[in-house]
């Protein structure tokens, strides 16, 4: 019904930067909030930004002046800017989208595949 398509990760030295993106895509009806979870080896999912839709933004406290998030409303489509990248930036980023298919009807657990960062010298 709904798929989301992430891109972006990569291989960065500390210290870089990398920008991820991803793109809701199918029976669309509205959008009431996209973000950003990521894993890492041994630990749990965790969330690292959220933008809903009158534009507010939370962020992981661990990422706070590093990382930006947007969205293109006409798109569909959610990007996180990555700053100043640690070793422990490391993980599987997923891309999460909390979305109206119609009227009424609501998922809120709509996933992408995910994609590697890593973050190494």
């Amino acid at each position: 019904q709904v798929q989301l398509v992430e891109s972006g990760g990569g291989l960065v030295q500390p210290g870089g930067s990398l920008r991820l993106s991803c793109t809701a895509s199918g029976s669309i009806f509205s959008i009431n909030a996209m973000g950003w979870y990521r894993q890492a080896p041994g630990k749990q999912r965790e969330l690292v930004a959220a933008i809903i839709g009158d534009g507010r933004t939370n962020y992981a406290d661990s990422v706070k002046g590093r990382f930006t998030i947007s969205r293109d409303y006409a798109k569909n489509t959610v990007r996180l800017q990555m700053n100043s990248l640690k070793p422990e930036d490391t993980a599987v980023y997923y891309c999460n989208a909390d979305l109206y298919s119609t009227p009424g009807v609501r998922n809120r657990d709509v996933w992408g595949q995910g994609t590697q960062v890593t973050v190494s010298s």
